[in-house]
């Protein structure tokens, strides 16, 4: 059977090299806006009223993507198709997945954020990895959290690494960035939060806190390779350490996140339900 012809238009050089230009962070803040590359996180966007400004679709796969390319059009939003060689200059990466969209920046403010309805928070604090950073974001959604917090000397949210890392994750909850730590605790305790710091040498571990984990928590997470200094730990309510049990040294950023945030979430579901 022969794909149906599907008739789209060709961006201007103006459009290319405006969407070009967000691959690097000073246009990305100049202008409020970044790239989302992928099916996946692309669908994501679009489900956002008022977020997506343009889709650009790789000519050799648009009919691989129609249900994008049918979002996009009810959406009123701008779509194009390209050239593999121009789709490759809108992406960081080897193998452009076919298609990608210019968003307009999402982030909010603290105030709106936390606020006394919130039950679980992730505080990333001096996170420099874009991938450990998306990852969180992408555990911080899985296990329904209400908002994640990135520290003003973390990596910047919109990175293509973050975003791609965040797998469409990075449209579903509120963001903060920019944030002085100290500034983030202090929202989080007037909200209610009790605050976590991780720190592999605390001596509470995360199995001690049966009794507190349902309550509505703030989870501060350090820097991949240094963790938490203890200027920053002295800010928690409580350091936690995650318990190992086999023989590895430690566990990575994102994955002490996850264990984490799943603990709080199990134990929050938990008595709600049974209410």
């Amino acid at each position: 059977m022969i794909p149906e012809r599907l008739e789209l238009p060709e961006p201007s050089q103006a459009v290319l090299r405006a969407a070009r230009a967000l691959l690097r962070r000073k246009e990305r803040k100049s202008v409020g806006k970044f790239l989302v590359e992928g099916p996946q996180a692309v669908r994501e966007a679009l489900e956002q009223p008022e977020i997506v400004e343009a889709v650009f679709f790789r000519w050799g796969s648009v009919h691989d993507h129609l249900e994008l390319l049918t979002v996009a059009r009810a959406a009123g939003v701008a779509h194009y198709a390209v050239s593999e060689q121009n789709l490759a200059t809108l992406s960081d990466t080897v193998t452009p997945q076919g298609v990608v969209a210019v968003c307009r920046t999402l982030d909010v403010p603290l105030a709106e954020a936390v606020t006394p309805e919130v039950a679980l928070v992730v505080i990333c604090a001096q996170i420099r990895d874009p991938g450990n950073a998306g990852t969180v974001i992408r555990c911080a959604d899985a296990f329904g959290a209400d908002a994640v917090i990135l520290s003003s000397d973390s990596v910047e949210v919109y990175n293509p690494k973050t975003v791609r890392a965040s797998v469409g994750s990075i449209f579903h909850l509120p963001l903060v960035v920019g944030v002085d730590l100290a500034e983030a605790i202090d929202a989080c305790r007037a909200a209610g939060l009790q605050v976590f710091a991780t720190d592999g040498e605390a001596g509470t571990e995360l199995t001690d806190l049966t009794d507190r984990l349902a309550e509505p928590t703030a989870w501060v997470m350090g820097n991949e390779s240094w963790g938490l200094p203890v200027e920053h730990l002295e800010l928690a309510d409580t350091t936690v350490a995650v318990p190992i049990y086999g023989r590895a040294e430690s566990l990575n950023l994102a994955t002490a996140a996850a264990v984490c945030l799943y603990a709080s979430a199990s134990a929050q579901h938990t008595r709600a339900a049974i209410g």
